[in-house]
């Protein structure tokens, strides 16, 4: 008995060492995005610093408690300090669920590696979207597009947008040769309140912390080709929004991030780890209702907005 306690006792100083270490380093990704990659991960540094000081203040032996409190009261401290500002930022006042002219929009990664689309088409064909993005779709965009008649818009590599109506422009012009260039779709369409686009992209994984930035300041680079009041732009940004990565991006892109910690990957776990999935809209758009959608066969739950303009006719 005695053996097992000192057996947890040292598991949990490594936790707590190892998760308040890691929220510390990962302040360090305001310079560095190798350590930003630590800045990904701030709910697990939160709960392991949560748990060891839980522990020590509990179970912990009496020569290591005020170890692993102080441990566990670190770590709780530094990666709050990471993810608070993701709940804490303002957001634009939402619209009233019946305003007018209202678009629904379906972002989603159906993963590639998914064994059955059925689920994924039956779901996606009733929902009656206005606007449908996929990554990874290869599989279920021609099908989607013949059940439900909607328009496909074929981005590079793995991007398409559906859509009820017909773009009155698409396809994205960019110089070529970019060596970072992100998967990228674009659609621009007629509305009520006149013209506005929709773009829908898919990042490297953040270990890969250079080539992240780089593909950010292509699609920045993007956004700058259309009035930045009347955009959308949304994919798997493989990107949480506690790291600085995410944060800077939020500033330059002159658009409001409509997802607020809204966890959506790995959907094959028991429940949703980390938030990656972003959607962002100008300021002529005003946030009717965003939610994340059920397990469809993707390692990604599908995230649902409804937008209204924010001026009325």
């Amino acid at each position: 008995m005695e053996f097992l306690r000192a057996f947890f006792n040292a598991q949990m100083l490594v936790v707590g060492l190892v998760s308040a270490s890691a929220a510390l380093a990962a302040q360090g990704g305001r310079w560095s995005p190798q350590l930003d990659v630590l800045s990904h991960f701030a709910p697990f540094w939160l709960v392991g610093g949560l748990a060891a000081g839980l522990y020590g203040l509990t179970l912990g032996e009496p020569g290591s408690r005020r170890g692993l409190v102080a441990l566990g009261v670190a770590g709780v401290v530094l990666a709050t300090l990471l993810i608070a500002p993701e709940y804490l930022r303002p957001a634009t006042p939402k619209a009233a669920a019946d305003a007018p002219d209202q678009i629904k929009l379906i972002q989603f990664n159906a993963w590639r590696g998914s064994r059955d689309i059925g689920p994924a088409l039956d779901w996606l064909a009733a929902q009656d979207a206005d606007i449908i993005v996929l990554e990874e779709g290869e599989r279920l965009r021609e099908p989607l597009a013949r059940r439900t008649g909607y328009h496909l818009t074929q981005g590079s590599e793995s991007l398409a947008i559906l859509s009820k109506a017909r773009p009155i422009a698409e396809g994205v012009r960019l110089p070529p040769g970019r060596w970072a260039q992100p998967p990228l779709a674009r659609a621009t369409f007629a509305g009520p309140q006149g013209a506005f686009t929709v773009i829908g992209t898919h990042y490297v994984w953040p270990v890969y912390g250079g080539f992240q930035l780089a593909q950010g300041r292509i699609v920045g680079e993007l956004l700058g080709q259309f009035p930045t009041e009347r955009v959308i732009l949304t994919g798997d940004f493989n990107s949480t929004p506690w790291s600085f990565a995410r944060r800077g991006e939020d500033r330059r892109f002159g658009l409001e991030r409509r997802t607020r910690g809204l966890f959506t990957w790995p959907a094959t776990a028991p429940i949703p780890l980390l938030p990656i999935d972003q959607v962002y809209a100008g300021s002529g758009w005003r946030t009717v209702s965003i939610a994340r959608g059920p397990r469809l066969g993707s390692d990604h739950y599908p995230v649902v907005v409804i937008l209204a303009p924010s001026v009325e006719r």
